[in-house]
């Protein structure tokens, strides 16, 4: 099989750099999608999805970019999972990446990169100087809504961030992206915490495609036997997760959370 991407010097083992947000799955027909994301694309440098809690931020706080809201509305149900089942590994080299995960399971990977230049580009200070201006599309990752809005990057960040519940659309804590596939791909948290739910591709996850990862974390997971159980581990700053090809995987933000993807083909 041939080699993927992502070899650094000395046979060290980093992530490629690539499409970020939500890119993999806009014209991708086939793909199940579901509902309770709203996505911006920042054009034309810069591709991230934010997400974040709906109180006055404060820019520049130490250790979240400025993105981090406190206050009320968050749900009970955001939280870590008791217990990560994916394999978190550092110092990992190439050939052990492919040997053990590159075809067949989820891993995540830590101390890849020193990525406090480009972290300091994302805060919520600096994303809004320097695009501002620029307009972003939101769009729903609702399977049948097709939608599209165009408004400036800074009306967005400024008035239209705001918590998730689990029957209702927002881009805050609760929001996420329900269950689908596509391609192996890496996803690097770059502020605030993102929760992973994953199944190999020969066990479909039972799920609706139009209701949010929330709601199904509140009304199917707890009824869910060990064995049926996903993978599961929430991604903290500074780490990426990689996923194998056509693997099944939901999302659900945490707290504040930006991130940037990466798609293999």
């Amino acid at each position: 099989m041939p080699p993927l991407p992502g070899r650094a010097k000395g046979g060290r083992f980093r992530e490629p750099s690539g499409c970020a947000g939500r890119c993999h799955d806009d014209g991708d027909p086939g793909l199940p999608r579901g509902g309770g994301l709203m996505t911006p694309a920042v054009r034309p440098l810069l591709l991230l999805v934010f997400w974040v809690l709906a109180a006055p931020a404060r820019p520049g706080s130490e250790g979240d970019g400025g993105w981090r809201r406190r206050g009320p509305g968050t749900s009970a149900a955001v939280a870590e999972e008791q217990r990560c089942t994916v394999e978190r590994r550092a110092d990992l080299t190439y050939a052990e990446f492919i040997q053990h995960y590159a075809f067949s399971r989820p891993v995540i990977l830590q101390g890849l990169t020193d990525n406090s230049r480009f972290r300091a580009l994302c805060s919520r200070e600096r994303l809004l100087a320097s695009f501002g201006d620029n307009v972003v599309r939101l769009s729903t990752a609702n399977t049948y809504s097709y939608q599209k809005v165009d408004i400036p990057f800074q009306e967005y960040v400024e008035q239209l961030l705001h918590p998730q519940d689990p029957n209702s659309l927002g881009n805050g804590a609760g929001s996420g992206v329900p269950f689908h596939w596509h391609g192996p791909g890496f996803s690097e948290v770059i502020y605030g915490r993102k929760r992973w739910f994953l199944y190999p591709p020969e066990k479909t996850p039972k799920f609706h495609p139009n209701k949010t990862t929330l709601s199904w974390l509140r009304d199917t997971y707890p009824t869910l036997t060990p064995s049926a159980r996903p993978l599961e581990c929430t991604i903290q700053a500074g780490e990426v997760l990689y996923f194998p090809d056509r693997w099944w995987h939901a999302t659900l933000n945490l707290d504040t959370s930006v991130f940037i993807s990466t798609f293999l083909s």
